[in-house]
């Protein structure tokens, strides 16, 4: 095999699906590759014939030009796939597995995935801890929003899915662990979710609807989602969230209407660095949703944040913005002993409980997050879609697995 088409990145606003190059087990230059990657030899990597892969919200950040993203990056990182080719270093995954690919690349061997803290791989990234497919500063490794893709330390690595048939069946709910639901997931646990919980969710995205059916799960009693985006609110209602729309004002007084009390014991921002304050016409103000869940996090309590947040912003207002410097109310933090937990998630901590969750009907992502299956040529369109607003997730089907 020598083609393979993909989604790349072009300029702010525009993605485009170009040829690129079949994967081969060592790695080649290209846009975002990191020059001491280029000639890596990947003898316990394979090749995937992607089943589906997602437009992700930490995509269209990237896409909107506000990373330092490099014109013909290939995007993505939210990856299912059919094993077509192992190297010879793979011994336990086969050809024809179907795999659901942590968003993270790590070894397995250094300190950091030894502890399980696979975010922050030692080994896959050149520059930093930390990896991922298709994504600016993270090592260069290529996109998975393509026909096939390489993936590295596949023993490691790959989830398998114990049955093919049943796999296939609930694809559009098992797409969603190479990411959003074990981001969400991780965002709940890291706020302390659990049984009686009263929870808030900043953002009605893809992540924040999936931190909302997290903490359901975890057995919260009251999940609230606050947007300013009405039809994202919708869909958080569609499956038994309070909502707040933050247009009309400080997200506490629509609490305090629903609880009776101005405080939950959770927060999980979802909405990270391009986000809004609160009112009519509020502008861009990158600190509004972590000093809002400051206020309203009960003292004592935590708040998880897997809203993404970069080093590099050459959109933002300003130059303190710019490179990642937010003016946090830390007193207030400090003042009510509240715990953050920011970061990518370890998706390996868990992605097979939750894989089991899915296989067993205890949660149903795919319509908690209204996800809808396009064709890869129609990337384009998802990109504009999702950046105006739609409260979708979009599948991308590069081969028809979804169509059959």
């Amino acid at each position: 095999m020598s083609g393979n088409k993909a989604v790349a990145y072009k300029a702010p606003g525009i993605v485009e699906i170009i040829d690129t190059p079949f994967p081969t087990f060592e790695l080649q230059a290209g846009p975002g590759v990191n020059p001491v990657n280029v000639g890596r030899k990947v003898p316990h990597g394979v090749i995937l014939r992607t089943v589906s892969t997602n437009i992700c919200g930490s995509d269209q950040h990237m896409v909107r030009g506000r990373t330092t993203a490099p014109a013909g990056l290939v995007l993505g990182h939210e990856i299912t796939g059919e094993v077509i080719e192992t190297g010879p270093d793979v011994e336990f995954i086969k050809v024809g597995d179907i795999v659901s690919v942590p968003f993270n690349i790590s070894c397995g061997r250094c300190r950091n995935c030894k502890e399980g803290k696979t975010g922050i791989c030692l080994n896959v990234n050149p520059d930093r801890p930390g990896s991922a497919y298709g994504y600016v500063d993270m090592g260069g490794w290529v996109g998975g929003q393509a026909e096939y893709v390489l993936v590295p330390y596949a023993d490691w690595n790959l989830l398998r899915f114990p049955d093919r048939d049943q796999a296939l069946e609930k694809i559009m709910d098992l797409t969603m662990l190479s990411d959003i639901l074990p981001t969400g997931f991780h965002g709940a646990v890291t706020a302390g979710v659990g049984v009686g919980s009263t929870v808030y969710v900043a953002g009605a995205g893809p992540v924040g609807l999936a931190a909302a059916a997290s903490a359901q799960l975890l057995g919260a009693a009251v999940v609230i989602v606050g947007d300013l985006n009405e039809d994202r609110l919708a869909q958080a209602r569609s499956f038994g969230c309070e909502t707040v729309n933050v247009t009309m004002g400080d997200p506490a007084d629509q609490i305090e209407q629903l609880l009776g009390v101005r405080e939950v014991d959770a927060g999980i921002d979802a909405v990270g660095f391009e986000a809004r304050g609160h009112g009519a016409g509020a502008q861009e103000a990158p600190a509004a949703v972590l000093n809002s869940l400051m206020d309203l996090t009960a003292a004592g309590g935590s708040l998880g944040i897997p809203g993404l947040y970069v080093t590099g912003d050459p959109g933002a207002a300003d130059a303190a913005a710019q490179k990642g410097s937010l003016s946090l109310s830390l007193g207030t933090g400090w003042a009510k002993s509240l715990s953050f937990a920011t970061g990518q998630c370890p998706v390996m901590k868990y992605n097979r409980q939750l894989m089991m969750a899915i296989l067993h009907d205890r949660i149903q992502i795919a319509k908690a997050v209204n996800a809808t299956a396009i064709s890869l040529q129609d990337a384009p369109r998802g990109y504009a879609e999702f950046d105006a607003g739609a409260a979708t997730k979009y599948v991308l089907d590069p081969n028809g697995y979804l169509s059959n």
